[in-house]
């Protein structure tokens, strides 16, 4: 894959990325210069392209005791959400794509998930277990309003009464609240509103195509007007950009309703810490060297360390007032931990039968 650097451009209208950079399993890559020649013109925008995704199961599983749960569905590839910070982006390299620009375009669909869905419910060895729905992409991403996977999943899920979590930061997510308060009534679901930043100015270079703090306030407030268990993820912080808000995000949470909050602090794995610190010399070029030093105190003196137990929170006197922070005002506005969070009824699963109905279990 060719690497594609815009110089003297600045970065597009409703995009996160300011390039494509190689995915790390290119065996070729080609480096622009900027050497004073003539450049062609770069469009203003970008085009998304969407194609189906034939996947062959659709529920994954994990071992990371980070995460809370062992197995997820994704309904996307992708996310036109185009935060710059996505943990999701190097994934996109497993499809011979960018994690850059490509990561926010090529955008792929699982377009028989709810068959597959079904199928995977129906087998006669499932142990039904919380689903995490939306994990590495967001499944009420702008794509979602027309497709509906995600409404197709929740409907199998619903009509199974299997448990599920949804960690979203889309408004979107209020058109399937009939839906989510008839799970909510059996206490099958929980759902985490993901916050970032309240504020607009750094809420659209971050995450440009994302709801807006405020949108995301209201959905946490209709959602618990309607009995759906929700809660805040402060997430990511952001050293020097957004680590100050911690305590208002909470408390704006709290005051719509949540009643549970965790926080993830800025994670950057393989081409992500390439894609951010571009981003930073764009929007930020005065404060990038502090917040990449406050990344790297964290992160054992390198952008990012994955080992487990420690990835989510990071180590070192910066990550330990982070917490300690966090902690003081969840306890103080007592929310809910991570930890402490809904529990949800596994009991009530009955698995679909052959012809699509539902099997009683007797």
């Amino acid at each position: 894959m060719m690497e594609r650097k815009f110089f003297g451009h600045k970065a597009f209208k409703g995009r996160g990325a300011l390039s494509n950079p190689a995915a790390r399993f290119d065996a070729l890559t080609l480096e622009a210069v900027a050497d004073d020649w003539y450049q062609e013109e770069v469009a203003e925008g970008l085009a998304e392209t969407v194609l189906p995704d034939r996947a062959r199961g659709v529920i994954t599983t994990n071992n990371s005791p980070d995460v809370g749960f062992d197995r997820s569905i994704n309904p996307y590839r992708g996310c036109s959400h185009a935060c710059i910070y996505c943990f999701a982006r190097p994934s996109h390299a497993y499809l011979g794509l960018s994690p850059g620009l490509d990561f926010e375009t090529k955008l792929f669909y699982k377009a028989n998930a709810a068959e597959l869905l079904r199928t995977e419910l129906s087998k006669p060895g499932y142990v039904c277990k919380p689903i995490a729905l939306g994990i590495n992409t967001d499944a009420y991403q702008p794509l979602e309003r027309r497709l509906m996977v995600t409404r197709s999943i929740l409907e199998v899920l619903t009509a199974c009464r299997h448990p599920l979590t949804i960690v979203t930061k889309s408004a979107l997510i209020v058109r399937d609240l009939e839906l989510l308060k008839t799970l909510a009534a059996d206490g099958l679901i929980s759902v985490m509103l993901s916050i970032t930043s309240l504020d607009d100015h750094i809420k659209r270079s971050l995450e440009p195509r994302a709801a807006s703090a405020a949108a995301r306030l209201r959905v946490i407030e209709q959602l618990a007007s309607a009995g759906v268990p929700v809660g805040v993820m402060v997430a990511p912080v952001i050293p020097a950009i957004t680590d100050h808000e911690m305590e208002m995000i909470l408390r704006a949470a709290h005051g719509a309703g949540a009643t549970c909050a965790s926080y993830v602090l800025l994670r950057l794995p393989h081409e992500v810490g390439t894609l951010f610190r571009e981003w930073l010399r764009e929007h930020y070029p005065a404060r990038a060297t502090h917040v990449m030093s406050l990344i790297q105190q964290s992160r054992g003196g390198r952008d990012y360390d994955a080992t487990f137990g420690t990835r989510m929170r990071g180590t070192g006197a910066y990550a330990d007032l982070l917490h300690a922070r966090f902690e003081l005002e969840r306890r103080k506005l007592e929310l809910g931990s991570a930890r402490e969070r809904h529990v949800l009824n596994t009991s009530l699963f009955r698995r679909p039968a052959a012809d699509g109905q539902m099997a009683l279990d007797l």
